[in-house]
């Protein structure tokens, strides 16, 4: 558009300036013909006007070069705005950061080569979601997530075929446009370069950041706008990062099909929250070696109708990903304390805050509001944590864990081992106990190595004044092993499955524990028919 304003403009100034020509061309010749010019001469000087004259031809030169200055200022105004539109059109077609065309540029040559493909031309979208990539804003901060973003725009130019568009669509979001021959083999083989490429060390500061990439590929045809191509691919990647990250995936008809019912599933999901379809489960917390229950965990089940019960790995992850888990959370905690209030006063409510919610700076006063509606003492309710909610922002958990200790909520840092960097949210943070995830005490009887890591985290965790709590615990000889490094808590399958309200309060009349020595399970029975010096051999034996 810039280019056809400019070359009109320019073929109306030349027209305008010759018709000027031709018509002062035709006033002089009829002038010569009659002649004016020596009736006008003659007439000038009988009368003494000859100054006038030469004033007025003066005065025209004058306002002829003031006009010839306006004509040259507003010939480079319109090329400037010209100049201008065209680097706006550019700059709405790519990316400010990388350079690459954005969605709408993409969208334009997805379009452009639907209408232009004929015969045997073939091409493809590949859809690249960068893998691990947020922690690295996290942790690093945003201008190394910038460089990371520089990086594999560089690198997706380097690995693109002729012909071929990369672009950013947004966020971690890359696009390819790629013409290919033959199967897709090709396309895959392509997919794995850019993976293997992107997965490739990138310099920071001196040092070198990792991430990765899953890549979602659809073949382009005339039937299918550049929307449901770019549709098509996402499902294919979501597909890939279902089966472990780090894959690339041919979209298939099927995925569709599986979209459909995580849609449907999405809404089922948010017609139970707002029901209260979806009830606080519990599970009782012990004292070792005692086994004297000190509390009770909330876990989340769906009574879904068609499906069952449903457990928290098969709705919780939609719940955080389409936004619903705090409204979710709410309303297990305000039931779950309600149910509480019912029990002895010396059991604690403990309940896990997701990742998410530490966004909301009003999460303290919340949970605060809900313990005054329902009457349950804060000194009662234990709030765990994992880790990946404090590398979102430490600040504003340092807040709010602070905002609920001063009350006297217990905060207990989650699957400690399994996240960033504990030992730097242990110095910057207070707990009050470190729960130890259960791959580590699913093991220890069987691990030498990773007896000594929970032993460790056992002592870190008493070094620091910190009590500190087992997962997962499900034979007799992990129970022995834990107390025995001075392990306070247990929690698993061994003292009871997570059980709705009414199981709770029957287990509560039944008095302390019971005594499972004399039943073990069938992972146990495995253990005890290792002879002792085997134990002793592997380090897991009981201290002299």
């Amino acid at each position: 558009m810039a280019c056809v304003r400019r070359t009109s403009w320019g073929q109306g100034e030349l027209y305008e300036t010759l018709c000027l020509l031709m018509i002062g061309t035709g006033c002089f010749l009829i002038g010569s013909q009659l002649g004016a010019f020596e009736i006008a001469t003659a007439f000038i000087l009988r009368h003494g006007l000859l100054d006038l004259v030469m004033q007025a031809g003066f005065m025209g030169i004058a306002l002829f070069g003031a006009a010839v200055r306006k004509s040259l200022i507003l010939r480079r105004t319109m090329r400037e705005r010209d100049a201008a539109t065209k680097q706006a059109e550019a700059i709405a077609r790519h990316d400010a950061l990388t350079g690459l065309a954005n969605r709408r540029l993409f969208v334009e040559a997805v379009e452009d080569l639907r209408g232009r493909m004929a015969g045997r031309d073939r091409a493809a979208v590949l859809l690249i979601d960068l893998d691990r990539f947020k922690p690295v804003n996290d942790l690093y901060g945003h201008a190394a997530g910038n460089a990371v973003l520089c990086a594999v725009a560089d690198r997706l130019e380097d690995l693109l075929p002729a012909g071929g568009l990369a672009a950013r669509l947004g966020g971690d979001e890359f696009a390819l446009l790629v013409p290919f021959t033959g199967s897709l083999d090709n396309l895959t083989r392509l997919a794995q370069q850019v993976i293997a490429s992107l997965v490739a060390p990138i310099a920071w500061n001196g040092g070198a950041v990792k991430i990765g990439a899953t890549i979602g590929i659809a073949v382009v045809s005339a039937e299918s706008d550049a929307d449901a191509l770019l549709h098509a691919a996402d499902l294919a990647m979501y597909q890939g990062k279902r089966e472990g990250r780090g894959t690339c995936r041919v979209f298939e008809d099927s995925m569709d099909a599986e979209l459909r019912e995580r849609a449907a599933l999405e809404a089922e999901l948010r017609e139970a929250i707002e029901s209260g379809k979806i009830e606080p489960f519990y599970q009782p917390v012990v004292s070792l070696p005692q086994r004297d229950c000190v509390g009770l965990e909330v876990l989340a089940r769906w009574r879904h109708p068609t499906r069952g019960l449903l457990g928290p790995d098969q709705f919780i992850p939609i719940a955080e990903e389409t936004g619903m888990i705090a409204d979710l959370s709410y309303h297990l905690l305000r039931q779950a304390c309600l149910d509480a209030r019912s029990w002895p006063s010396h059991l604690l409510l403990a309940i896990n805050i997701a990742p998410q919610q530490f966004q909301d700076r009003d999460l303290a006063q919340r949970i605060l509001a809900i313990l005054a509606e329902t009457g349950l003492s804060p000194h009662r309710l234990e709030v765990e944590i994992t880790e990946s909610a404090l590398v979102r922002d430490l600040e504003a958990a340092r807040a709010t864990l602070t905002s609920l200790q001063n009350l006297g909520v217990r905060i207990a840092l989650d699957d400690f081992g399994t996240g960033y960097s504990s030992l730097y949210h242990l110095r910057e943070l207070k707990f009050d106990k470190l729960k130890i995830d259960r791959s580590y005490v699913d093991t220890i009887t069987m691990s030498a190595e990773r007896a000594k890591l929970v032993d460790a985290i056992i002592k870190l965790g008493s070094s620091l004044g910190l009590v500190t709590t087992a997962e997962g615990i499900e034979t007799d000889a992990s129970v022995d092993w834990l107390s025995d490094q001075g392990c306070d808590f247990g929690q698993g399958y061994l003292f009871g499955k997570p059980m709705p309200k009414e199981d709770v309060a029957q287990m509560l009349r039944a008095g302390p524990m019971p005594d499972l020595t004399g039943i073990p399970s069938l992972l146990e029975s495995r253990i005890l028919a290792v002879p002792k010096e085997a134990f002793v051999q592997c380090g897991l034996g009981r201290a002299a």
